[in-house]
């Protein structure tokens, strides 16, 4: 069963190409979910197969201590970095595009914010094989306002509301780096995309996601209602009341690797 299926409780709203979509936790759903989410975290700063060499070189402190070094310490950096993660999750488990790129293990610092798109989904349409992007903006907030929403829907119209092309490049360049010929065929047709900018408006899709404690802030319907039509639309949320607590806690739990 999937992480959010495990997780939450969904409520899907949908006017023709506009999707609202938000999450509340169950009861007992973030026990149920607590150590799949910490290994979900670990493999977006490392791959874990190599978290778990380092333990069978150096033992679990030593192996956590690396791993650590790749995390924010600051509140309001793991709050981001954890925003985009769990954005990334949701649009590999609801929507038919992959997250081909864990840009997080490519941070300049670890407290450091990433330029750029915060997410970028990307895959060819089952119906006719050609390509389809999603271009995603996360904001994790314990407050959430209408100036986060207008910020965040700002970035996604800019650049005529494609994928930035430093973003877009940069995700192609890692997949064209890869031994597998399926993710250097994907990452070819990104880099094509770049120079061409041939995909029309209804091929990038866009997501405006949201974690916050207050929940759904009304400014997130609006927002949705003003969007235009020549796209797909998703604007989601997920409610977490104790939103600073959780973050925290699943920090301690992600870089604390046990010793079994």
């Amino acid at each position: 069963m999937k992480l959010y299926e495990r997780w939450c409780e969904a409520t899907k709203k949908k006017n023709k190409r506009k999707h609202y979509w938000t999450y509340v936790e169950k009861d007992g759903g973030r026990a149920e979910i607590r150590d799949d989410l910490a290994k979900t975290v670990r493999s977006h700063y490392h791959r874990l197969e190599r978290i778990a060499e380092d333990v069978k070189r150096l033992g679990y402190e030593v192996a956590g201590t690396i791993l650590s070094t790749a995390m924010p310490q600051s509140a309001k950096g793991r709050s981001g970095d954890l925003g985009e993660i769990l954005a990334t999750e949701l649009v590999e488990e609801e929507i038919c595009l992959r997250v081909p790129v864990r840009r997080l293990r490519y941070k300049d610092g670890r407290n450091m914010a990433m330029r750029g798109d915060d997410f970028i989904g990307a895959g060819y349409d089952e119906a006719d094989e050609k390509l389809r992007l999603l271009k995603g903006e996360a904001k994790s907030n314990q407050a959430l306002g209408a100036a986060t929403v207008t910020s965040a829907r700002m970035v996604l119209n800019r650049d005529n509301g494609r994928c930035t092309p430093d973003s877009l490049l940069f995700v192609a360049n890692r997949l064209l780096d890869s031994d597998d010929p399926d993710e250097n065929e994907l990452g070819r047709s990104l880099r094509d995309e770049v120079g061409l900018k041939s995909l029309r408006a209804d091929r990038i899709d866009h997501m405006l996601f949201t974690v916050s404690g207050n929940g759904p802030h009304a400014s997130l319907k609006l927002d949705l209602d003003a969007a235009g039509a020549d796209r797909n639309h998703y604007v989601v949320n997920i409610h977490i009341e104790d939103h600073q607590d959780f973050i925290a806690t699943m920090y301690l739990k992600a870089e604390d690797l046990g010793d079994d």
